[in-house]
């Protein structure tokens, strides 16, 4: 059958509405968006929203900004009118809206409903358009500012109803919407109803830390003390914020905050940066948090490539990216070794009476309605007593038979006449009543080593061969020395690297490694790559690697386990070989560190090691004047601090 020729023709102009209306308003969230962003142009300094089933129902928006005559009311809704660039230039824009489509679009779809006055006005206006016809504007009471309701939204679009998620689901969006929006304008009081739950509200911020205090508000109490402050500026372009340290994380990346200049974005430049910058500090699986704004000169940035005005194009996109990558790992740097306050906070959790440890769970239940862990406990009987008074159960003993807590066989080490007077050299607690005469003093004498004026504090023990516990002025410090050391290492290699090279030693008898012919072929294609690591390999037939030389740090590791490690490292970067650009920042100094990650795991302190005080002390130390040495190479923290108050808290001290 032979196409049907037909002419071309106009469309009608409120069909015409309705097609680019499906550009602007996607969703509800997206016309709460553009009704919000319009009230922060018109100077509001509070704004509140209120919505129902979701948006679909009602949306309505009131602000005391500066409000609109009966003639700009006229004009508001039409196509295309805006009172946002004055002269017309696209290249300069400094406002939220811009296009002058908001207000016709939702009129396009919804029953829509405006109501303004401007503060020289004895009376307001108010205008109604129903599905595209545009009524007569009449005065109406109304306060300085403006009120926007949308009834009935895609009532006039049947069909876009059905591609709509949930009443709940559009509600969420509306206010994870709103609280972007938040974040970009700290001094400006928002609030979100709805007729089901709790409002959101967001009071306005006033003075210097009005940014960290809204991201507070938005982003949970926890943030404030597990966040850096941030400034950088370069070519033009400000960098200004707070960031989550690699310990303070989330399963997903919608905890990630961009303004710029004062427009909440979703740009893939700017959390494709924010990945690389936190590359080897976290998770792969994991997002950071953080809340960043960047400002510059309008002409530097176009804001008019989305309809939904949620992505930008910057002018220099190669030199926002450096600036967001090298501020971000220069705070993390100054920030050295601090964790996530919640790292604590979970500890207390876990050591709480509620959450005992599934070991200790049979023998406080074997005595139902004592309260086992109450000041009166009751405790296995034959036990020895701390002088209990009589009719209540005896005290456990911390000696070698049968204690409720159990010490390890050697995992508490000893550490010189200061601490050790209770442990023996096999590394077993030997407090016992039976032990102590009559009368005597069971109080350790009172240290305070230099050491303990530290961050870190002085090392004091070490648990299971693996946890070290230190000392602070204020608490205790617990570390996981493999975790902490593995940083280390891999620190102390990107510095050789960037000083020239790493430091090698050549193996006095080469090591051939055996291993699938598509394995090898990679190693080798990367061996210049390896050489540059210091780790020297070439050919030896078919499907085998000769190791001539590996770093000093890893002499003693398992040359066939690191190239293992090696290889699945240049599975993970996902870079090809041969990238020129070998900075730090580049392609090909990201797969050189994703390398030394891997093997920085080699050279490290492993757990099951048991280390003297002075080896302990020395890696706190380390620690402190090492940057990043708050996590491991993988994100997991390197050590948990605990307050003494809050440790009081526990045994009801306070």
């Amino acid at each position: 059958m032979p196409p049907v020729l037909r002419p071309v023709r106009r469309l009608d102009p409120i069909l015409v509405d309705r097609i680019a209306a499906g550009e602007v308003v996607e969703r509800p969230a997206s016309a709460v968006k553009e009704l919000v962003e319009n009230a922060i142009d018109a100077g509001a300094a509070s704004i509140e929203v209120t919505i129902e089933a979701g948006g679909r129902r009602l949306i309505r928006v009131v602000d005391d900004g500066a409000g609109m005559s009966a003639e700009d009311l006229a004009l508001a809704v039409e196509r295309h009118a805006t009172s946002k660039l004055p002269g017309g230039d696209l290249t300069r824009i400094d406002s939220l809206g811009f296009r002058g489509e908001a207000l016709p679009s939702i009129g396009a779809v919804a029953r829509l409903s405006l109501t303004s006055r401007t503060a020289e006005a004895e009376t307001g206006s108010t205008l109604v358009v129903d599905a595209g016809i545009k009524g007569e504007v009449r005065p109406a009471p109304s306060p300085r500012g403006t009120r926007i309701e949308v009834t009935d939204l895609f009532s006039a679009t049947p069909a876009r109803l059905k591609f709509l998620k949930s009443d709940r689901a559009e509600a969420l969006a509306i206010a994870d919407g709103l609280r972007r929006i938040a974040v970009a304008q700290p001094r400006i009081r928002f609030a979100l109803r709805s007729e089901s739950g709790s409002p959101l509200v967001f009071a306005a911020e006033t003075g210097d830390d009005a940014a960290l205090r809204r991201l507070t508000a938005v982003l949970g109490p926890d943030f404030g003390a597990s966040s850096a402050p941030l400034h950088m500026a370069r070519e033009g372009f400000a960098l200004s914020g707070h960031i989550g340290l690699p310990s303070y994380h989330r399963g997903a990346g919608n905890q990630i905050h961009f303004t710029v200049n004062g427009r909440p974005v979703r740009d893939r430049l700017l959390l494709g940066a924010v990945r690389g910058a936190y590359a080897d500090t976290m998770s792969s699986d994991r997002h950071p948090v953080l809340g960043l704004a960047i400002t510059c000169d309008p002409a530097l940035v176009d804001v008019n490539v989305h309809p939904a005005k949620t992505e930008v194009r910057f002018r220099e996109p190669g030199l926002v990216r450096a600036l967001i990558v090298s501020a971000i790992h220069e705070t993390l740097r100054q920030v050295g070794a601090r964790n996530a306050s919640t790292g604590g906070a979970r500890t207390l959790e876990a050591l709480r009476p509620g959450h005992a440890s599934p070991s200790l769970r049979p023998a406080m239940q074997a005595h139902p309605g004592r309260g086992a862990w109450s000041g009166r406990a009751a405790l296995p009987p034959g036990l020895p007593s701390f002088g209990a008074p009589a009719g209540h159960a005896a005290a456990p003993s911390f000696g070698a038979g049968g204690s409720l807590f159990e010490a390890p066989q050697a995992g508490l080490d000893r550490f010189g006449d200061g601490f050790g007077d209770g442990f023996g050299d096999t590394g077993q607690a030997l407090f016992s009543a039976d032990l102590a005469p009559p009368g005597a003093d069971l109080r350790q004498p009172e240290i305070e080593p230099p050491e303990s004026e530290h961050p870190l504090g002085a090392a004091r023990a070490q648990l299971h061969e693996t946890y070290i516990v230190a000392q602070t002025r204020d608490g205790i410090v617990l570390v996981d020395q493999h975790a902490a050391h593995e940083r280390l290492v891999y620190e102390r290699l990107k510095r050789e690297r960037a000083a020239g090279g790493i430091a090698r030693q050549g193996l006095l008898i080469p090591d051939v490694v055996e291993m699938a012919p598509q394995d090898a072929e990679r190693l080798i294609a990367a061996a210049p790559d390896l050489d540059r690591l210091g780790l020297t390999l070439e050919a030896f037939g078919t499907g085998a690697v000769l190791v001539r030389e590996v770093p000093v740090a890893l002499a003693d590791s398992s040359t066939r386990r690191l190239l293992e490690d090696i290889l699945d490292a240049l599975d993970a970067s996902g870079l090809e070989e041969g990238s020129a650009d070998g900075t730090e920042g580049g392609p090909l100094g990201r797969r050189l560190d994703a390398i030394l990650s891997r093997m920085s795991c080699h050279g490290s302190i492993r757990a099951g090691r048991r280390l003297r005080p002075e080896e302990m002390n020395a890696l706190l130390r380390e620690m402190e004047a090492t940057p990043f040495a708050g996590t491991c190479n993988h994100g997991r923290p390197t050590f948990v601090e605990l307050k003494l108050h809050d440790i009081e808290r526990l045994f009801g001290r306070r």
